[in-house]
């Protein structure tokens, strides 16, 4: 398994996402996507170029994408499970570290929120 880091954008995502999850939808869905974000980077941190993730040449050299929708079995409680999740993690394998730049609605124009220089950091 890799270790895996998030950039500060990253952790800017995840804060703005659980604020608003918990603001339109209430504390236990808010645990529910926390608990999704947290497998799907275990899940990375795991493998990589695991079946699914998708390799982003556009976004850079090694740059893959994650959807939260694919970790999402792994999640399921008895307090249920995200239905429809909507983000997904930006992130390149930089030797032993897997560095996650964005967590970024899949409705977005991704070039709009992402820049190169910044986005590792």
């Amino acid at each position: 398994m890799f270790r895996y880091r998030l950039s500060a954008a990253a952790q800017s995502d995840i804060l703005d996402i659980l604020v608003w999850t918990h603001e339109q939808f209430g504390d236990e869905a808010r645990k529910r996507y926390e608990a999704l974000i947290a497998a799907a980077l275990h899940d990375i941190a795991a493998q990589p170029d695991r079946p699914g993730s998708t390799e982003r040449p556009e976004l850079g050299a090694a740059v893959r994408s994650w959807h939260l929708r694919l970790s999402r079995e792994r999640t399921r409680t008895d307090n249920g499970i995200v239905r429809h999740p909507r983000h997904f993690l930006i992130y390149r394998q930089e030797s032993d570290l897997v560095v996650v730049g964005r967590v970024l609605h899949d409705a977005m124009e991704l070039k709009r929120h992402l820049e190169p220089e910044s986005l590792w950091r």
